[in-house]
């Protein structure tokens, strides 16, 4: 498999004012972190907040990404939406503006039949000029996609068009599955913030989509697992393993709140503001847990070697 679509792609975090507009100067700064500590892109998704976004904003984010990212890596809009209308305009959009690729969960707010997913999807791949990656996002939001029909997406359509993020558990077995159902041919994405990436890794995937928080840290355990670094890798992988359950343990809104903690805690982000309203506060206690668990990330990243790859 070769695509230019690989390696470390981190999902940005929608930086928010007080009055909730996207703080423009530090989305810059966001984008100019991701790819000073190496990373391959950038993309929205999630936990970028857009299904708290208006179309406006989203199609916005889209070609702040692209002018920002100013040619410097791969460059996917999240463009999942509950109607194949306007996904495929914010796909549409996605394309006109300079973006590298989409990416689309399905419809959240009614379970789909085959047929009416099968719709969707085909009509994003054959209505929209990039690459789409399909993204099952049902361990935090949303419903399970079957292996059998990604493999069949990749039938039709092709492995150069029809890429993959599923997160539906058991997600390991579930990779290795649409592997061996398309032949090696399909292009995976790792995602829930890395938890499982060693294992993924070894199921041969073509990159992986964290949050921004933890990327300098996700980025040494992608070249380590590439250089066959093994101890420095699991050194670098259990407290980020050790975070991102915390962050399992509520959802969607536990990615956001801890994520945002993080990125303010490193100077990245000068504020924790979500958009409302949202279900989970973080509170001080596991606020503790995650310090401390940083402490030993930082530790493990000032053993690396110089991983360049």
């Amino acid at each position: 498999m070769t695509s230019s679509i690989q390696g470390v792609l981190p999902v940005l975090h929608a930086p928010l004012r007080d009055d909730e507009t996207i703080d423009v100067d530090i989305l810059q700064q966001e984008i100019d972190w991701i790819f000073e500590v190496g990373a391959d892109g950038v993309c929205s998704a999630m936990v970028s907040e857009v299904l708290r976004l208006s179309p406006s904003e989203r199609c916005d984010l889209a070609e702040m990404m692209v002018s920002m990212t100013a040619g410097r890596g791969t460059v996917i809009a999240s463009v999942g939406a509950e109607t194949t209308r306007q996904a495929v305009e914010y796909g549409e959009h996605a394309a006109r503006c300079g973006c590298s690729a989409i990416m689309a969960i399905p419809p959240i707010s009614v379970a789909l039949p085959e047929a009416a997913l099968w719709d969707y999807f085909s009509q994003l791949a054959r209505r929209v000029d990039l690459p789409l990656i399909v993204q099952d996002a049902s361990s935090y939001v949303g419903r399970a996609i079957s292996t059998s029909f990604f493999a069949r997406l990749v039938d039709e359509f092709g492995a150069a068009k029809i890429l993959f993020k599923p997160e539906a558990s058991p997600i390991g077995p579930n990779l290795s599955d649409l592997r061996e159902q398309t032949g090696g041919k399909a292009q995976i994405f790792d995602g829930s913030g890395g938890i499982l990436l060693i294992d993924c890794y070894r199921r041969g995937i073509q990159g992986t989509m964290p949050g921004v928080d933890l990327l300098d840290g996700i980025v040494a355990l992608w070249r380590a697992l590439r250089q066959g670094n093994d101890p420095l890798a699991y050194r670098i992988y259990f407290p980020i393993c050790a975070i991102v359950a915390l962050q399992l343990q509520a959802g969607l809104d536990g990615f956001l709140a801890i994520e945002k903690y993080i990125l303010q805690k490193r100077g990245l982000f000068s504020s924790v503001r979500r958009r409302t309203p949202y279900a989970w506060e973080l509170d001080r206690e596991t606020a503790m847990e995650i310090d401390r668990l940083l402490v030993y990330l930082e530790d493990a990243l000032k053993e690396q070697p110089a991983l360049k790859l």
